[in-house]
């Protein structure tokens, strides 16, 4: 096999381990809503604002580690991320109050974007060929989906033997762990893309006055208001809401009795269909237009956020709507950052598609804070759902307008 057009490069088997723990780990936070409750009293809100300020930070930190990674090196800002997100998970597990979960969920944030998509897909585009750029960032993207397939029932196994305290120093051995697969990140030294040979001010000022820059920004929002949402609080509302699990059904004879194990399943079987799915939105990335199938997630999952919130929940419904959803799930972001790098290029793609991520993450925050405030004022989350039934249709049709045409091939915008 020819290792210039190989598919799968060491850059790209140590990446997708790296976002693989990272994920697997951030997936399951939302298992911890009611034993965390529970435990001390909480309303939802208190640690539902944990999550959110994790998203937050996550969004923040996620240009932020793109610089670092492009001024000082790749490496150098993974292992500043792997830090961060160790001290903070090490530390949660000995916070005793709200205030103190939310604000070390600032570490972990920040450890999450140190050692997700932002950093890690910029390097996996540079070590790819052309052919291959959108493969590779679909199978990294991928691994985000497969550690969600690990994360929440192995969390919710080990609780079964564990108090939470401790889950959360396991998860923090398993992160500082990943720093085993750093040698294999060699990714190649940025080049300009042509026709944009400038400084990153010169590249971050052009695509900041680009109003299809601005449409890409507004419409991530929506994919994390909903992927937000679901993650943190589907496992909770399932426990809660679902109808029951039939003894003797198919469920119950693969050992999933209780509803709080089918809310863990559901993000699991979210995370199995979107390894189909983001790959797939991948390969067609590669020969049909980016928005268009960008605008056509989009209206997927605004249909079937509708039509689940409109059904009697029942276990069959929560499998069915978390296989659809899930084949929805992270299928935006290889088709997003691949936008992002064909029209501002690769060299500073970390650095912009971390602003265009912000957006992501203040829509995460916004779904996950949103859901613990109105849960706690009327007893349900069905306020919410029809809040992300709204973005997700703006979003299908902001992606319309985007100029998908290289930025040096256009004409020059206006100062």
């Amino acid at each position: 096999m020819d290792r210039q057009n190989s598919l799968f490069t060491p850059v790209l088997i140590g990446g997708c381990a790296i976002i693989l723990i990272s994920f697997a780990i951030r997936a399951s936070f939302g298992v911890f809503q009611i034993p965390i409750a529970d435990e001390f009293g909480w309303l939802r809100a208190e640690f539902s604002m944990a999550i959110a300020i994790q998203n937050l930070a996550w969004g923040v930190g996620q240009p932020l580690f793109g610089a670092i990674a492009e001024k000082f090196g790749d490496r150098k800002a993974i292992l500043l991320g792997v830090g961060m997100y160790v001290v903070g998970l090490v530390v949660s597990a000995y916070a005793i109050t709200p205030g103190q979960h939310q604000l070390l969920e600032i570490l972990v944030g920040f450890g999450i974007a140190g050692t997700g998509f932002g950093v890690i897909l910029a390097m996996v585009a540079r070590a790819s060929t052309d052919e291959n750029r959108s493969m590779t960032l679909g199978v990294a993207t991928a691994m985000g989906s497969a550690g969600q397939i690990v994360g929440p029932p192995l969390a919710e196994a080990l609780l079964g033997v564990f108090p939470w305290q401790s889950v959360f120093l396991i998860f923090a051995g398993l992160v500082f762990a990943s720093l085993l697969f750093l040698p294999l990140l060699r990714a190649p030294e940025r080049a300009a893309a042509p026709g944009l040979d400038e400084t990153m001010a010169a590249i971050l000022g052009k695509a900041i006055r680009d109003p299809s820059f601005t449409l890409i920004f507004i419409g991530f929002f929506s994919c994390g208001y909903q992927l937000g949402f679901i993650t943190a609080h589907f496992p909770a509302f399932i426990t809660e809401f679902c109808g029951p699990i039939v003894p003797g059904s198919f469920l119950h004879s693969l050992g999933v009795t209780t509803t709080s194990g089918l809310g863990a399943m559901a993000i699991a079987v979210i995370g199995a269909a979107n390894i189909g799915g983001t790959l797939a939105a991948a390969y067609l990335g590669k020969t049909y237009s980016k928005k268009l199938l960008l605008a056509a997630i989009y209206t997927g999952r605004t249909i079937a956020a509708a039509a689940f919130i409109m059904l009697p929940m029942t276990p069959l419904s929560v499998i069915v709507f978390s296989a659809v959803m899930g084949s929805l799930w992270l299928a935006t972001v290889p088709l997003t950052s691949g936008l992002v790098g064909y029209i501002y290029g690769l060299r500073y793609m970390g650095t912009l598609y971390g602003i265009v991520f912000f957006s992501h993450q203040l829509g995460s925050f916004m779904g996950v804070w949103l859901g613990g405030e109105l849960f706690d004022a009327t007893g349900n989350y069905t306020a919410v759902w029809w809040v992300g039934v709204g973005v997700g249709a703006l979003s299908a049709i902001i992606h319309l307008p985007i100029k998908e045409i290289p930025l040096g091939k256009r004409a020059p915008l206006a100062a």
